[in-house]
């Protein structure tokens, strides 16, 4: 026996070494949040099998759109699969919702939302969307150049559209432009003629739609139905080829920010995301059709190009599958420096976990259900 002792201790060291590293991935692929979902499931398809040598194993599970299924997900995951690291969700109350178990589990989140957690309470929480005050400083900057002095908001009634409204209420004033109306709606509602006819009688000179993907069409096309000619802004939540497609030609000349893999090919060659985020839409596109490409789905791709920058240093002394790598792989995530993403250049800290400057950000307007580039800064 004491010859094969050592024999099975290395056998069971060795079987440690080869544990697979597991993420478990929550999104919204059913439910109002579904067009933003899908693309993002699809991506997993596209995302690095190993790391470093290390096997990668993914566990998807689907919240429908629901911030209590994403919480019992999150549960689960860490509970019964025991995973390392915590992707999702896709909304930003399911996004919230996954972050308290991230906190309580000690498990890194990386938020393909921009959910922003309260001061003090980020420590495990990373999010690789772009904030919300990062986009609004570009549509504000558009809005002084296009002479707008009032504006109306129809948002969300939730977290998204609460966060946008104080962005705006924040930014607008500053920039001599009064906030005139303030309108919400629900993400399952079919209807919103109220809010529209209310937004209206404020006689504003542009309005801004606070929501994301399907839903954002609906109070856009019901304002252009009862005839109002201002301008009409969306948020970077609205980008994706469902919008466009439910939105039509209603939606000709809005005009929102996006990530730079929304407009792949018309970035500059000298932009620091050209070559990762054609390739991402090339690989996509070839896997799932001609017009297929989310901004969503280059969300996840990436949230993994930034654990392929942090696992190497977190196998340093530690194993998949243990507190200690988790707690190692968050940290290495702090830590990740000029990761070129397809939604800009990555620079996470302590103090910063979004990571994102004005390279994340490209302006354009919509024509005939196709985006149209304004400007994408370098």
């Amino acid at each position: 026996m004491k010859a094969i002792f050592p024999l099975l201790l290395l056998a069971s060291l060795s079987a440690a070494a080869q544990a697979d590293m597991t993420v478990g991935v929550i999104l919204s692929t059913t439910g109002p949040g579904a067009s933003l979902g899908i693309p993002e499931r699809n991506t997993v398809a596209l995302l690095p099998q190993e790391i470093a040598g290390q096997a990668v194993k993914y566990v998807v599970l689907d919240d429908g759109s629901d911030s209590t299924a994403a919480a019992r997900n999150a549960r689960k995951l860490v509970s019964e699969n025991r995973v390392d690291l915590l992707i999702g969700s896709t909304t930003v109350p399911t996004s919230a919702a996954v972050a308290q178990i991230a906190k309580e589990s000690k498990t890194a989140q990386i938020a393909l939302a921009p959910f922003a957690p309260a001061s003090g309470e980020q420590a495990w929480i990373f999010t690789v969307a772009q904030t919300n005050a990062l986009m609004a400083e570009a549509l504000i900057e558009h809005m002084q150049k296009a002479g707008v002095k009032t504006l109306a908001y129809i948002g969300y009634n939730d977290v998204w559209g609460e966060d946008w409204y104080k962005v705006l209420n924040q930014m607008a004033p500053a920039a001599g432009i009064q906030l005139v109306r303030d309108e919400r709606f629900n993400r399952t509602d079919s209807s919103v003629s109220g809010q529209a006819l209310k937004v209206m009688s404020s006689k504003p000179d542009a309005v801004l739609i606070g929501a994301t993907g399907t839903p954002a069409a609906l109070p856009h096309t019901e304002l252009r139905r009862l005839g109002y000619k201002g301008a009409i802004y969306h948020t970077h939540g609205a980008a994706n080829s469902a919008f466009l497609r439910i939105g039509d030609k209603a939606l000709n000349g809005a005009i929102l920010p996006v990530g730079p893999v929304v407009v792949w090919d018309k970035l500059p060659a000298s932009h620091p995301s050209k070559a990762i985020a054609s390739q991402y839409a090339q690989d996509y596109q070839a896997q799932y059709g001609a017009n297929s490409l989310s901004p969503f789905g280059a969300y996840l791709y990436d949230a993994m190009r930034l654990v392929e920058a942090a696992v190497p240093a977190a196998l340093k002394g530690s194993t998949p599958g243990t507190p200690a790598f988790r707690e190692q792989l968050r940290d290495q995530l702090e830590q990740t420096r000029n990761v070129v993403g397809t939604h800009g250049v990555y620079n996470l800290s302590a103090t910063d976990h979004f990571g994102h400057d004005q390279r994340a950000r490209a302006l354009v307007t919509v024509q005939d259900q196709q985006w149209v580039l304004l400007h994408a800064p370098e």
